[in-house]
């Protein structure tokens, strides 16, 4: 049988020659073809389209046991560990499916970079911030929509379509999770392909001039191949002013963070107003508030599966952190389900395989502790909308 070759472009740009390898994720011929280059001896460096946290994870995937919970629950970094695991579980739902790891390329590079003691570039931007601009440049009717289908993604037991393959076949992993909402949104889009193209290319310049390196070989995936050959060949700006554009936030818009003191201004109001008019009235609303916001925040804790403490601790701290916009209710009972059920050493070392369905995250003390904080979390929420609307009606009632 013939040897496939895998696509690939070559430039040439300030003295140095670049060889963008375009490869499938899930494709051992990929691999091969990796293989055979670097040890053909004509480079002498090698980029891979990873960032530093991803490389991390490659290299050390016991990294997830040295997590600590605390600092993820009291930095509010829960959501963007859940769509890390997302992104694991869906990997693993392919591993399982077709018996190859995706990133086998980019491991296999790794290895025999370093057993030709070739320096290693990561060009990719980090995930966090790919995952936060993404996040700046979408609706929160869409970011919701987004974190709702990674999480069906997680926990899905259906088996990876063929559509999603030849998808893998042209990206990455992360692309192709995003599928479903990249194909027709520009918003999406742009973070997380173009954005990532540009990138990707600028770093190689700027890693290949720190490096000196004149032969450089990248390893990406075949679908940003078109895109980065182009940037690489036609950009203008310099690679860090390029690096330090596209690593940049967005301004959050500042609504979403005074709506909530808005509310809270709303209902203690309310609060005045009712004992105003008689302290009957007052104590009425006050029940209502710690019932509804408390009940709702509880009953979230509870289809968590929490401990009888959580779920206590959710209907004591809902009513007041809902008041403290600066501390969620799930900052409250993350902490006490993770002090009362401590996880293993072999919940963490389980963790990406107990993720991929939908019994683990249960099962699991590790993500039942994020299912803890993002379900009392919701109930707060709904609570807050809930018990106010019921206020204002018992104020007009009483009126």
């Amino acid at each position: 049988m013939p040897e496939i070759a895998e696509p690939n472009h070559e430039i040439v740009r300030d003295g140095v020659h670049y060889t963008l390898l375009g490869t499938a994720h899930v494709s051992r011929v990929s691999a091969e073809q990796v293989r055979r280059l670097i040890r053909s001896g004509d480079y002498d460096a090698v980029a891979v389209e990873l960032c530093r946290s991803r490389h991390k994870a490659v290299l050390d995937p016991k990294s997830l046991s040295r997590m600590d919970l605390f600092s993820v629950i009291r930095q509010n970094r829960v959501y963007m560990v859940v769509a890390n695991l997302a992104l694991s579980a869906y990997q693993q739902r392919l591993a399982d499916q077709f018996g190859i790891e995706p990133g086998a390329e980019q491991r296999m590079a790794l290895r025999l970079a370093a057993e030709r003691d070739l320096p290693v570039l990561l060009i990719d931007r980090e995930i966090g911030t790919t995952l936060r601009r993404i996040s700046a440049n979408l609706s929160w009717w869409r970011r919701y929509t987004l974190f709702t289908g990674l999480l069906a993604a997680m926990v899905t037991s259906e088996q990876v379509t063929e559509d999603e393959v030849e998808r893998l076949k042209e990206g990455d992993v992360l692309e192709t999770t995003f599928a479903e909402f990249a194909s027709d949104r520009r918003d999406l889009y742009q973070p997380l392909i173009e954005e990532r193209d540009r990138y990707m290319a600028a770093k190689l310049r700027r890693e290949a001039e720190r490096t000196g390196a004149t032969r450089v070989l990248a390893v990406i995936g075949v679908g940003h191949l078109r895109g980065i050959g182009r940037c690489l060949s036609e950009e203008t700006e310099p690679p860090e002013r390029v690096t330090a554009t596209l690593e940049q936030l967005p301004p959050p818009n500042p609504w979403p963070r005074r709506l909530p003191w808005v509310l809270v201004a709303l209902i203690l109001a309310g609060f005045g107003y009712g004992f105003a008019v008689s302290p009957e009235l007052g104590w009425e609303l006050v029940a209502s508030w710690v019932v509804i916001n408390g009940g709702l925040s509880a009953l979230g804790a509870l289809l968590a599966a929490a401990h009888p403490l959580t779920v206590l601790s959710a209907f004591v701290a809902a009513p007041l952190t809902s008041l403290n916009p600066t501390i969620g209710a799930g900052m409250v009972t993350g902490a006490v389900e993770l002090s009362v059920r401590n996880p293993s050493v072999g919940d963490f070392s389980r963790l990406r395989d107990d993720v991929a369905s939908l019994r683990g995250w249960w099962r699991n003390r590790v993500s039942r502790v994020f299912l803890v904080f993002l379900l009392s979390s919701l109930g707060s929420a709904l609570g807050t909308y809930i018990a106010g609307l019921r206020i204002v009606g018992q104020l007009v009632e009483a009126h």
